[in-house]
Order: structure tokens, then sequence, then C-alpha cells
């Protein structure tokens, strides 16, 4: 067999992954809350370098394999870490032009604290079905409802997980969706066949996150709950607080609407908050500007500014100015490096054959129509950690599986609802994925303290495997392979 070809064994290929986990956990104890600073980063490098070295002393790849693994990988990245720059930027804008501030400003005034997190739930959903982007979804109307969360005195892990959980429910069910379309496609389903399938575990699970929301905040009180009398006031006096700055928000829903390129989409909206800022909020920009005459050159290098690096305006009021900070552009660095050290660990294991060498092995375990679905879940999570992109852990159990579910007579829809079940919703619970480094630093929340809060995402994949072991809606069918259609033509063709 042609070194080029030749899949290593699974004994070594889950070696590389033993460590990974090993050295993560080592991590975190050591470093804490600060490991994704930079320690994470080195791990990650260091399992990829292992991959590396096993696969050249092996032989079963030479290095201009795995460095052309590493940069292909990378490069899907790349319109992702475009899009974190311009969201960093956008969080900047829309912060100092008052949208955000305008946002939470009303949303203290007429939100009932009690069903705010149903509220903030139902919000991000019904955006992101409309746009068909979680991402997209959580760094404008998700920032927002975060502020007003923190207002009323909830967790910020409790927000930004009810906020993630509408978000990648929206995106899971929306026809607009880059993964909906792939899983479908991967699994060669209708898309709307797809989507009407999901919903036999997709509404539940989003159902009974919706319950778990409403009994915390029926059930909400805390002692740290801050005066949202004086905090609105704080906001009267520091912004120019206008209905009018709403319509920065309805541009941006409209462009996503008409199916506007998300990048196209964020950099308008930069543009469009900076526009605002200069015509609403002239007095907070002379405030931020370095130079001391207030002139239209002093605040086009504040907004710049705010673009790019941290911003911490002065309001007199400690709670506000914690809400209203922001880190710009430079806020996302830090993610972005976390990105390329992720996304070279998931190129170089592809590269080197292991994850299709274990995702094969997962394969054998395929005895029932449990079991396969069961081990297909257990690719896609094992692919979101190991590869840290939810892509490849829906396109390679994707491409791996379709055929075994046809020889088992299991319905392609059920391959295609699995996918989206476990790789599309829990790419963002895991720190290191690019999903859970993307929103961890839109919201400025740690992956692991909104991880236990994500209701939804964490119930999908169960109610996936609840709903395969009841056999509900499971309909044996007999598939005819291209092969068997030809020699079936033959033997007719023979017989005449």
């Amino acid at each position: 067999m042609n070194q080029n070809t030749k899949l290593p064994g699974f004994i070594i290929s889950i070696i590389p992954l033993i460590a990974l986990i090993a050295m993560l956990v080592i991590n975190v104890r050591i470093f804490g809350d600060s490991a994704l600073d930079g320690s994470v980063q080195i791990v990650l490098l260091s399992a990829s370098a292992l991959v590396a070295g096993i696969s050249l002393f092996s032989k079963t790849r030479n290095w201009a394999d795995l460095e052309k693994g590493i940069i292909s990988s990378i490069s899907t990245s790349t319109s992702a870490i475009i899009l974190l720059l311009l969201i960093g930027a956008l969080a900047g804008t829309w912060m100092v032009s008052g949208i955000i501030p305008t946002m939470i400003f009303y949303g203290l005034k007429f939100i009932n604290p009690t069903f705010f997190l149903v509220t903030s739930c139902i919000a991000a959903a019904i955006v992101s079905v409309s746009s068909g982007s979680s991402w997209t979804t959580i760094a404008t109307i998700g920032i927002g409802l975060l502020g007003i969360g923190k207002a009323l005195g909830y967790e910020t892990g409790w927000v930004a997980g009810a906020i993630i959980s509408g978000a990648y429910f929206g995106d899971k069910v929306s026809p607009l969706s880059e993964t909906t379309n792939m899983a479908s496609s991967v699994a060669e389903v209708p898309i709307f066949r797809h989507i009407r399938y999901m919903m036999i575990t997709t509404v539940p699970s989003f159902v009974i996150a919706l319950i778990i929301y409403l009994i915390y905040g029926l059930n909400f009180s805390s002692s740290s709950v801050i005066d949202s009398t004086e905090l609105i006031s704080a906001l009267s006096e520091n912004y120019n607080i206008s209905p009018v700055l709403f319509i920065v928000p309805i541009i941006t829903f409209l462009m996503i609407l008409r199916k506007v390129p998300a990048i196209v989409v964020v950099f308008t909206s930069v543009i469009t908050g900076a526009i605002s800022a200069f015509i609403f909020q002239p007095d907070m920009l002379n405030a931020l500007s370095a130079g001391e005459n207030g002139t239209f050159i002093d605040k086009l290098s504040a907004i710049v500014r705010i673009m790019y690096g941290k911003t911490t305006p002065e309001t007199g009021n400690e709670v506000l100015n914690t809400l209203v900070a922001t880190k710009g552009m430079s806020g996302m660095l830090n993610t972005i490096w976390l990105v390329i050290c992720a996304m070279t660990f998931g190129g170089v294991m592809e590269a080197s054959g292991m994850l299709q060498t274990i995702t094969k092995k997962m394969a054998t375990l395929m005895k029932s129509t449990f079991s396969t679905v069961a081990a297909t879940t257990t690719s896609c999570l094992f692919l979101n950690t190991a590869a840290a992109d939810q892509y490849i852990a829906i396109l390679l159990p994707g491409r791996m599986f379709l055929d075994t579910y046809r020889k088992k007579g299991i319905p392609d829809e059920l391959l295609s609802r699995t996918l989206e079940d476990t790789a599309t919703v829990t790419s963002v619970l895991i720190p290191w994925n690019t999903c859970g480094m993307a929103q961890s630093s839109v919201l400025g929340v740690m992956t692991l303290t909104y991880m236990p809060f994500c209701f939804f995402n964490i119930i999908s994949p169960i109610m996936t495997l609840i709903v395969a072991a009841f056999g509900f809606k499971i309909n044996q069918r007999t598939y005819t392979s291209e092969i068997e259609v030809v020699e079936n033509e033959v033997q007719q063709a023979v017989s005449k």
C-alpha cells in the first residue's frame, strides 16, 4: 500500500488524543481560569507535534502531507477569523454609539426579570431562525441581552446559556443555516425533510430548556440585584438614548433576511455603528478622544481606537462602566491564536489518517439501530473535541456512515438528524472548538462558565439517543446500491 494512503493502527491513533486530554486536565489544574490565555495553545501545538512525530516515525505519512493538512485546516477558518475581528469592532462601535446601551435601557424598562431567560432564549431563536447564523445572532442581539441580564443581577453563565441555546436552536432548524444544509446534503436528504425529521428531537429539547429557564426565573432572587432605576438614570445621563438607534439593528436584520454574507453584514454594521456614534454620541467621542478640541479628526481617531482597542468609558457608575467596556479587535486576538492552534491539531490529525482510523473503529460498533446512532453521536462528539471544528464533525461521520445506515435499512434522515443533534449543537460547549472560542470571546464569558446552562445544547444529543432507543418514527428501508441497479439491468437485458 502506498504510504500516502496507509492508515495508522487504532492504538497509535488514540495516543495523541489521550495525551491531549491528559495535558488539558493538567493545564487547567495549573492555570485555572487563565488556561486559555496561552497555555492551552501550547498544549494543542504539543499534541500536534506528537501526531506528526508518530506519523513520521511510523512512515504512514511524510511531512509534506502533514503540512498540507495543517494549511488546509487553518484555511477553512479564515472567514471565521475575519468575522471574529469584525465582531470585535462591532461590539465597540455599537456600544459607544449607544445602540447596545439603548437596548439595555429599554430592556430594563420593559422586560420582566422573572421571564428574562425565557425571553432571551426565544428572542435569540427567532433572530437565528431568520438569519441562519448563531454567530451573527450572538454578536448582535446576544451582547445586548447579556448586558440586560447583568443589570438585572443574573449570573452571566445563565444568561449566556439561554442566549446560546436559542441561537443554536435557530441555527439548527433554519433552512438558511450552513450546518443545516451541510448535514442534509452529506446524508443526501432533501433539506425540508431533514428539518421536519429534526423536529422530533429538537422541539422537545427546546421546550425542556425553556421550562428550566422559566423555573429558574420564577425562583430567581439575588442579593446583588442592581438598582435598575439608578442604572437607567446613568444610561440617560451618559448616552443620547433614542429609539431611532434601533434603525441600525433593523438594517442588520434586513440584510440577514436578504442572505447577505455574514462578513458583509457585520462590516456594514460596524460602519453604521460608527456613523451613529458621530451623530448621536458626540460628547462620548469627545471624552474618548485624545485631542482636546473635539474636531472631526479627534472624533475619527476615537472611533478607530474603539474598533481596534480596549475602551472603558467613565460614566460615573461602576456597574455601567463594566457593562459598556469593550475590547475591540484586539480582544479577539487571543481567540484567533487559539483557533489557529486548534485547527493545526485538527488538520494534522486528519492528514495523518488518525481521525479516519478512530471513526472506522466506531463503525464496527454499529450492530443495532440504537448502537448505530450512538456510534454516530460518539463520533461527532469526538471530532468536535479532537478536530475542534463542527464542519469536520458533520462531514466526516456523514461520509463514512451513510453506506452503513443504508446497508442496515436505516433512514438517511436519521443520520442527518443525528449529525445536527450532536455535531452542530455541542461544538459551542468545547473550549478549544472554534465555536466555543468564538462565543466565549464575543460574550466575554468563559466556555466552562456558560456550558452547564446551555440546556438545549446538552439535551439535544441525549434526546436523539432516547428517541433512537424507542425507535420512534424510525422505519426500516431497503436501499438498492448503484452496483445492484446495474446488475439488475444487465440480468434483465440478458433474460430478454
